[in-house]
Parts: C-alpha cells; sequence; structure tokens
C-alpha cells in the first residue's frame, strides 16, 4: 500500500510546461503593440490636447490588467474552468443586455457597444468572444455523439449564435457578429458535425447576412467605397486612402520608427483600427510580413496543440484551443485586410497590437487559457510516459518453456501483477470514452498508443 501510494505521489508531482512557442509569439505580439500604441497615437493626443504618452500609458494599465488576468488563468485547472461552462452562456447574453440599460450602456459614435465602468469604458463583447468559445467547448464535449448524428443538437449551438448576433446588430455591431457565426461554424466542423446538414443552414444564412450588410446605408457605403476608394477621397474613401498611401510609402523597409506622416492627424483611428497601416509605413513590406508571420504562428501551434489534445481525448480543452484559435485568425485576417483595402471597414482591432482596454484584456485572458491547455497536455504526455516506464519496469521476464522443479502448477508464463499506481494513470490517459462518429477522432485517436 505505502509502495503504491509512494507511485501516485511520484506521477502527481510530475508538472507541465507552458508552450515556448506560444508564450515566445505572444511576448512578441504585445511587446509590438506596446511600441506602435506609443508611436502611432502621437498625432491624436496633438489633437485631444493631452499628453504624448497618455494612450500609451492607458495601453500599458490595460496590458498589465491583462496579464493579472491571464495569469490568474494559467494557474486554473481547465476541470474547474469546465465545471462551470454551463453559466457562462447566461452570462454572455447579461453582458450584451446591459449595454442598453441607462445608466450602464454607454454609446461612443452612434453605436450602444460600451459598459461604463466609472474609470473605463469596456466593449462586452470582447468578453462574449471568450466566454462563449468556452460554453460552446464544453458543449461540443457533451454532446459529440448527438451532435454528429441528430440535426437537433447540431441547430442548438447556432440558435444560440443567432440570439447573441441579433443583440450585436441591435448595437449594431456586424464585424463581431460576423466573426461569432464564423466561429461558431468552425468549431462545429471541427467538432465532427456531419457536413451535408451543415449546407443548409449555411445556405440560408449567407444570403440573410447579405440581407442585413445592405440593410443599412452606412453598410452598402463601406461595401461599395473599398472597391475604389480614390473616387471620393474626401468623404466615403478617406479612411482607405490614407490607409493605403501609408502603406505605399513605406515601400520594402519604411522610413523609420516614428517617422510616418500619416499618423499625424491625417490617417484616423492610427492608433487602434489602422495601425497595420502606420507599421507598414515606419517598417515596410518587412514589418507587414513579420506581423502576418506571428498571427500565422500563433494560429498554427494553436491549432496543433488542440489537434495532440484531441488525439489525448481532451476535448474540452482541444475544442477551447479550436476556438481561440480561429477567434485570433479571423480576427487577425480581416483587420489587416482592412488595412490594406482588401476587406470593407470593420471596427475589428488587430489583437494584442491595437490600443483598446477590453480586447487587450480579453485577448490576454484568452492565450492565457491557450497557455494553460499547453500546460495540462504537456503534463498529461510527461505522466503517461512515466506510468508508462514504471509499467514496462515492473512486467517480468518471458517465462521459460518449462517451469523451474518446485514450481507451483499452473504459474508458467503468469504474469506479475502491475503496480496500482501506474495502472490507474494508464487508465485515466484512455478514461473518456471516444465520443460519436466525428471524422476528425476517427483520423487521430489510433495515434494515442504512439503519445509518449
Amino acid at each position: 500500500m505505502n509502495e503504491t501510494a509512494r507511485q501516485a505521489t511520484r506521477l502527481d508531482a510530475i508538472g507541465g510546461r507552458f508552450d515556448p512557442w506560444l508564450l515566445g509569439i505572444t511576448c512578441a505580439l504585445a511587446g509590438i503593440g506596446v511600441v506602435m500604441v506609443g508611436s502611432a497615437s502621437i498625432g491624436v493626443t496633438d489633437s485631444l490636447e493631452v499628453g504624448p504618452f497618455y494612450f500609451l500609458v492607458r495601453h500599458l494599465v490595460f496590458l498589465a490588467m491583462g496579464l493579472v488576468a491571464a495569469g490568474w488563468v494559467m494557474r486554473t485547472e481547465l476541470k474547474s474552468i469546465e465545471q462551470y461552462s454551463q453559466w457562462l452562456l447566461p452570462l454572455c447574453f447579461v453582458l450584451l443586455l446591459l449595454v442598453f440599460v441607462p445608466g450602464v450602456g454607454k454609446s461612443v459614435n452612434g453605436a450602444r457597444r460600451w459598459l461604463n465602468l466609472g474609470f473605463s469604458n469596456f466593449q462586452a463583447v470582447e468578453a462574449v468572444k471568450l466566454l462563449y468559445i468556452v460554453w460552446l467547448a464544453s458543449y461540443l464535449k457533451r454532446y459529440s455523439e448527438e451532435v454528429t448524428a441528430t440535426w437537433g443538437a447540431m441547430l442548438k449551438p447556432l440558435g444560440v449564435a443567432v440570439g447573441l448576433v441579433a443583440l450585436l446588430l441591435l448595437q449594431p455591431d456586424f464585424g463581431s457578429s460576423s466573426l461569432l457565426l464564423a466561429i461558431t461554424a468552425g468549431l462545429l466542423v471541427l467538432g465532427g458535425v456531419n457536413m451535408p446538414r451543415m449546407f443548409g443552414p449555411v445556405l440560408v444564412g449567407l444570403p440573410l447576412l447579405a440581407v442585413v450588410a445592405i440593410a443599412e446605408p452606412y453598410r452598402v457605403t463601406r461595401l461599395t467605397s473599398f472597391l475604389d476608394p480614390w473616387a471620393d477621397p474626401f468623404d466615403t474613401g478617406y479612411q482607405l486612402t490614407n490607409a493605403l498611401m501609408a502603406v505605399g510609402r513605406g515601400e520594402w523597409f519604411g522610413v523609420g520608427l516614428g517617422a510616418s506622416v500619416q499618423k499625424l492627424s491625417y490617417l484616423p483611428e492610427a492608433h487602434t483600427d489602422f495601425i497595420l497601416a502606420v507599421i507598414a509605413e515606419e517598417f515596410g513590406f518587412v514589418g507587414v510580413c513579420a506581423v502576418v508571420a506571428l498571427y500565422a504562428g500563433l494560429a498554427g501551434r494553436a491549432l496543433w496543440l488542440g489537434l495532440r489534445c484531441v488525439e489525448m481525448r481532451r476535448h474540452f480543452a482541444g475544442y477551447c484551443t479550436f476556438g481561440i484559435a480561429l477567434w485570433m485568425a479571423l480576427q487577425s485576417l480581416v483587420s489587416i485586410g482592412v488595412n490594406l483595402g482588401l476587406l470593407p471597414t470593420k471596427g475589428l482591432t488587430l489583437p494584442m497590437i491595437s490600443y483598446g482596454g477590453s480586447s487587450v484584456m480579453m485577448t490576454c485572458a484568452a492565450l492565457g487559457l491557450l497557455l494553460r491547455v499547453s500546460y495540462e497536455y504537456e503534463r498529461a504526455r510527461r505522466q503517461v510516459a512515466r506510468a508508462r516506464g514504471e509499467a514496462a519496469a515492473a512486467a517480468p521476464a518471458p517465462a521459460p518453456a518449462v517451469p523451474p522443479t518446485g514450481a507451483p502448477a499452473g504459474s508458467r508464463g503468469r504474469p506479475a501483477k502491475q503496480p496500482e499506481a501506474v495502472a490507474a494513470v494508464l487508465r485515466q490517459a484512455a478514461a473518456e470514452p471516444a465520443r460519436g462518429t466525428s471524422r476528425l477522432r476517427q483520423r487521430v485517436e489510433p495515434t494515442l498508443g504512439r503519445i509518449a
């Protein structure tokens, strides 16, 4: 009994490790954000008659708060997060409804998207993105068999997404609405939904989105102006023409840090939505490629981690990782496309780089959750490797063909009993049964025996 307890203690003492690639990319994006917010906000501070470091100081404060949130998430066991995940969906609806409560919600530039916290404003949808992803990951784990086999289980998360989108469109926030729908569809596909069943909702949803997009005149103007911004460079095409001029001035290596001209009250929202245009002007094509490579590396590494978790049958962790990867990839893609004139103007920030307290804090929390997943995955991998090593060491040598003289009858080739602690960890590695008939799991689950 004492030996079993000692073995269990040794296995429990094995810790994990935060993924160095994810950690390095996160630090790089945060560093770029600090430098570029300080550089791009100079023109804005002059027009507002505040100190030259006003936005930089606020950005650093929000980043510090985000790091505190990320640190808390990184120290929290995923099973504890999953335990309360069912309460996150009602919280999403509460947050989106609070923006319409007088005295609590606040309207800025005609959009009612912010909660008044007294010392600052908080954009509710930034928290909703993370909370919704965690809830959807828990739902896909709990109902994976039904999602792959029935219409009702597949349509439920789509219905929830439509409900959230309806509240977002009342604010209005078409960009975040499209992002939530894309994340939902992507997670359902990665969760193993039957693809022919997805065609029906997609064929119905796309025309409805198109109708919503053209229902408001300002959205129609955005859709048409980005196709030819030079047709009206001083009105509807003003933002994009100045962004394209900034990109063009940067050429290959840029004009140098701090030397941008367009940020000096020419380019609107230079420190938020159009910060990539300032990066392009000051660091050129090489700087833009470096930023794109960081986001591609973040999304790719997160997807790799999610796949490894699914291989280990840690489905909640895997789906959380998939959702955050889709969030970071899609939002950065839209923001980059807007700055380069490839997509219509949308109010989506560049994650971890653009100024914006709500976005910075919740992105930090999301990346903290990614790092927590990487820690627990590495811990489980090491525990399984140690348990298999101890099991192999405890295995008896092959029995001889003829038992030794005096050996009791029936003892020929009988294996020694495996230590209970080792057997428990091996059982835990495969404790969760395979759920559903997902094509993704069919591809990856047979490799469980090769994880070491």
